[in-house]
């Protein structure tokens, strides 16, 4: 698939139409979907009438959009007036978002077409995308593993050549984790940068919209595109938006890239081997590789399983069958209502309400949230005193590549494992990237990430996009 710079000098030239272009990505789609199940609707009519749209306003000389043509797919959980939103769980079957959210209006300002909306692990919650009611992803590479979660329909759909750009969220690692099992490239903004106005809650302290894409310079035109301060939603920051594509330097002479002490220790060999690779890649680049130590780090998951199934506990709470969700026909009394109206909630989301619940007990409160909420602070200041040393940090994505479909149902812990290396910047609300960096020797994709302090993603765009020329 041709890259979307590549694909808006093909419609601004007159090379290729909108149209033309839309009708192509339907068509990998409808040839693809089927058995890797990425999408779980696609917008056919109203695609196609944006695209013609887009064809028009050119016809008319006017200027076009820096996305102008440009398929993209947006996740579940993702609204667009008039659309189905159902973060692919029974409780949501049948919602039509009744407006849409700031991300897919600057989508829409910037002349992308909406192609559809891509299957997630149900509500955000999993790391494989294999608790979705429509069924699991597939991982494009190989059909038998899974693709990460909980954005693995979206990474899916970018490595399959379905569409070039695609949106996920990204709350303990769900872009950056499936950008790597599925070998794409995929960005977290730090928390702010990106509005969540229209976006289903899963962890409100933590979720963060992202991109995934072919390349870093797609994802870096993309970010730019739909980030920026929205008065919609309290927690976006009012900073300016750099132009991140023409942020790229000619080499990395003075970035100091700190490597931080300890994660490496227990990783799956090839990915190790890989990780240092980078480091002397980015050393030949001009770049200056520092050990350096984040302690607290290491606790970021514990911390991140508490807190964010907390607030996963309360925001779910919504879902009563009275406010929102499925609505239960007959009940005794009122207890009964409740308790049937959310039986439909999947396995991992109940677990998830039931840790949430727990830790917010009154017996719990003080020993779980209340102390999992002053270890995040002491986490952040670790990261903090960590990039007055260094410009960003080189981390591994995951501690593994992708792993077969069902492997570790009987293991839950596994599964959250694999989040080890993303949920630090959820927990610090650090900008991060995964980069696709070789194979393993299974020839499963292998991705390396970089983090960044808030509000300077261009930094870490910069590293990767190095790094990535590199192969």
């Amino acid at each position: 698939m041709m890259t979307i710079s590549q694909l808006v000098n093909a419609i601004t030239s007159g090379e290729k139409t909108a149209e033309q272009i839309t009708r192509e990505s339907l068509a990998v789609i409808a040839q693809k979907n089927p058995q890797i199940n990425a999408f779980v609707e696609v917008f056919e009519k109203d695609a196609l009438a944006q695209a013609q749209a887009v064809d028009a306003k050119r016809a008319r000389g006017e200027k076009l959009g820096p996305l102008a043509g440009v398929p993209v797919a947006i996740k579940d959980n993702i609204l667009y007036k008039g659309h189905k939103a159902t973060c692919c769980s029974k409780m949501l079957e049948n919602y039509v978002a009744p407006y849409t959210s700031t991300v897919v209006e600057k989508l829409l300002a910037a002349d992308a077409v909406i192609i559809g909306r891509t299957n997630m692990d149900e509500f955000a919650m999993g790391s494989s995308n294999q608790t979705s009611v429509y069924g699991p992803v597939k991982n494009p590479v190989d059909t038998e593993r899974v693709p990460g979660g909980s954005s693995g329909g979206s990474a899916a759909a970018v490595a399959a050549g379905m569409v070039p750009l695609a949106l996920g969220t990204d709350t303990g690692g769900s872009v950056r984790q499936p950008a790597s099992f599925c070998g794409v490239v995929g960005v977290k903004p730090g928390y702010g940068r990106i509005s969540r106005y229209g976006v289903v809650a899963f962890a409100s302290s933590a979720d963060q919209v992202g991109v995934l894409a072919a390349n870093v310079a797609d994802a870096s035109l993309a970010l730019e595109v739909i980030s920026g301060h929205d008065t919609h939603d309290s927690t976006s920051l009012p900073a300016p938006v750099p132009a991140y594509t023409k942020q790229f330097t000619p080499d990395l002479k003075g970035l100091k890239v700190g490597l931080p002490k300890g994660f490496l220790d227990g990783l799956y060999e090839d990915i190790k081997a890989r990780l240092v690779a980078a480091a002397e890649e980015l050393k030949k680049l001009g770049a200056q590789v520092i050990d350096v130590d984040v302690p607290l780090a290491k606790y970021s998951a514990p911390v991140y399983y508490i807190l964010t199934s907390a607030e996963a506990s309360s925001n779910l709470g919504r879902y009563d069958g009275i406010r929102y969700g499925y609505s239960a026909q007959q009940a005794s009394d009122l207890n009964a209502y409740y308790e049937d109206s959310r039986a439909l909630f999947g396995l991992e989301v109940k677990k998830r309400i039931i840790i949430g619940t727990y830790a917010l007990t009154s017996k719990r409160y003080e020993e779980c949230f209340l102390k999992a909420m002053k270890v995040r602070e002491l986490i952040r200041e670790d990261f903090k005193k960590v990039f007055e040393q260094v410009d960003v940090l080189l981390t591994p994505t995951s501690p593994s590549t992708a792993f077969r479909l069902g492997k570790w149902g009987n293991n839950p812990i596994s599964l959250y494992l694999a989040d080890l290396y993303t949920c630090p910047g959820n927990i610090g609300g650090l900008a991060g990237i995964s980069v696709p960096f070789g194979l393993d020797k299974k020839g499963l994709p292998i991705g390396v990430q970089f983090y960044g302090p808030i509000l300077q993603e261009e930094k870490i765009l910069n590293a990767a996009y190095h790094l990535e020329k590199s192969l």
